[in-house]
């Protein structure tokens, strides 16, 4: 009977079940995200488009531009000096790292600063600088020649200068990062090989090397793309690589040549980040052991404490007090001059010619924060869709923030000019368009930050926000926010120290009747006018200084 019964029941049939679009089972709070990092995405993309755009219609220039051996000449001069940097950089930073993250250097909390300040000193600052210095008929050789009777120094313009400028200026990028890694790494590790019998020498080649690995190369990543995207030094300098290549064909109107060498930039850029991502490999640097890792006890340098001081402190003479006293000696001279500075009735005093310089630090300091605040705004969305729903959509939008990477700042201005004059004549040169190229260059240094934070914040807290009925917008705005505003804080900082230092995306967007620090220090190396340029240097590397110093100082507590 009950065997009849079970057979005569009929199998449920779904009634009226309609399958909704994918769009429409998103929340209003996830298609506002999903929207506005569309259109972060869709901002991003113009610049390729723009190059693309650019090279098909003028196809024949474009090609003999790719086809003539000056291309490819300057190919290699960019690949040389990208690869020589990031050696140097890495050699460089890794054992300056060391002593001041895990041994007992006296100072070392001291020499952790002095090392890591070279990041805020502009590197078109630093060209004129060394420049005015050890060039063959520079200062250095006015003070030799009473004293050794030489007369003229090697040639510092061409590779060698734009090879120890960038060198020095971009140190900080892999030793921060490798700093932070020897600071997290487990002492256990070491341990365990030296309980083996494995001498120090072969336990930090086979131990402590490789767990560096990941932050060695992403530091390494960090200077070449810097050194492809400089265009202030190597301008300078007088070393031909396509930012300044592309400059000069900007400035000369053949815009058909420059649109295929910054098609040629972006694609060298975008074949680093691939060689960078592939050779991360596979291997695992976490902890896979229960319990906390110890805090390491620093190591005895003893009889080597001496040698570090050395090396610790010529560095930070070299890059750091040469500049900030060839920074003063160029103050003093303009102040003797009157900074060069000619008034109707005379020459102008110096306290006019200093309070000339607030306007121009108010438009790059106010520039500057308001970049920075759109770029932590918009990057923002991605952040959240990236950790807390992730999948294909998000993990498109991120690739495609983190390939802005590849966008130089003249060829995001480059492209900004075209839509501008084209389709956007009334926001061409104005606050707002500067604005969003500052978006588009430093939204992934935003967008890093945020992802950090919200990694850190349990997901939990915003699932029992969500169990007591609040709307997700509410337990964002209550709970999540709060927890990463010091994140989203400090990438803020970072992104206002980059602004303050960008030159061509200024130099070519910047507002009508707008001045800016980076302009007038440009204006004036550019003519020799080095005593002239000194005082808006100060003051733009002063401004500069503040973010790093808040997060130095706000580590310490």
């Amino acid at each position: 009977m009950a065997v009849n019964e079970l057979s005569s029941v009929r199998p449920l049939q779904p009634r009226n079940i309609s399958f909704k679009p994918v769009w429409r089972q998103w929340s209003p709070f996830q298609a506002l995200l999903i929207g506005s990092a569309g259109l972060v995405t869709a901002l991003i993309l113009l610049v390729p488009a723009y190059l693309l755009l650019r090279t098909v219609t003028g196809w024949e220039n474009a090609a003999k531009t790719l086809l003539r051996l000056q291309t490819w000449q300057v190919l290699g001069n960019t690949v040389m000096l990208a690869v020589s940097v990031t050696a140097a950089t890495a050699v460089l930073a890794t054992p300056l790292a060391w002593l001041t993250a895990c041994t007992n250097l006296p100072g070392r909390r001291l020499w952790s600063v002095l090392v890591a300040l070279p990041l805020v000193i502009p590197s078109y600052v630093a060209a004129y600088l060394y420049a005015s210095l050890l060039t063959p008929k520079g200062l250095l050789q006015q003070w030799l020649q009473p004293l050794t009777g030489v007369e003229r120094l090697p040639e510092f313009y061409g590779f060698p200068g734009a090879f120890l400028v960038l060198t020095i200026i971009s140190y900080p990028f892999t030793y921060l990062t490798v700093r932070a890694a020897f600071q997290r790494m487990d002492p256990a590790l070491t341990e365990a090989a030296r309980s083996l019998g494995v001498s120090p020498r072969r336990a930090f080649f086979r131990v402590t090397l490789p767990y560096l690995r990941p932050s060695i190369l992403a530091g390494s990543l960090l200077v070449s793309l810097y050194v492809l995207r400089d265009f202030g030094a190597v301008t300078m300098l007088q070393y031909s690589t396509f930012t300044r290549i592309i400059y000069n064909r900007y400035t000369g109107y053949r815009l058909d040549a420059a649109a295929a060498l910054a098609l040629v930039l972006v694609a060298l850029t975008a074949v680093i980040l691939v060689f960078e991502h592939k050779s991360r490999g596979r291997a695992q640097y976490t902890r896979t052991a229960t319990g906390a890792a110890r805090r390491q006890r620093p190591v005895q340098l003893g009889k080597w404490t001496a040698p570090a001081l050395a090396f610790v402190g010529s560095v930070v003479f070299v890059t750091l007090i040469v500049p900030a006293g060839g920074l003063i000696y160029w103050f003093w001279r303009g102040w003797q001059q009157d900074f060069g500075v000619k008034a109707i009735g005379g020459v102008q005093s110096n306290t006019a010619a200093l309070a000339g310089l607030l306007e121009p630090a108010w438009h790059s300091f106010s520039a500057s924060f308001l970049g920075a605040a759109l770029a932590m705004t918009l990057a923002l969305p991605i952040a959240i869709l990236a950790v807390r729903r992730p999948g294909r959509l998000s993990q498109f939008f991120e690739k495609v923030t983190y390939a802005s990477f590849a966008l130089p700042g003249i060829v995001v201005a480059l492209a900004f000019v075209f839509f501008g004059i084209n389709y956007a004549a009334s926001f061409y040169q104005t606050l707002p368009m500067l604005l969003f190229a500052y978006v588009i260059l430093f939204i992934p240094q935003a967008v890093g930050a945020e992802r950090a934070s919200l990694m850190q914040v349990s997901s939990h807290l915003e699932e029992a926000g969500r169990s007591l009925g609040q709307r997700p917008s509410t337990v964002f705005r209550r709970i999540t926010l709060p927890l990463v505003r010091p994140g989203i804080i400090a990438g803020g900082a970072l992104v206002f120290l980059t602004a303050m230092k960008e030159l061509p995306a200024t130099l070519i967007l910047s507002p009508l009747g707008a001045s800016f620090l980076s302009a007038q220090i440009w204006t004036n190396i550019n003519e020799a006018f080095f005593a002239r340029a000194a005082a808006p240097t100060l003051l733009l590397i002063l401004l500069s200084s503040i973010p790093l110093a808040w997060m130095t100082l706000r580590e310490k507590k």
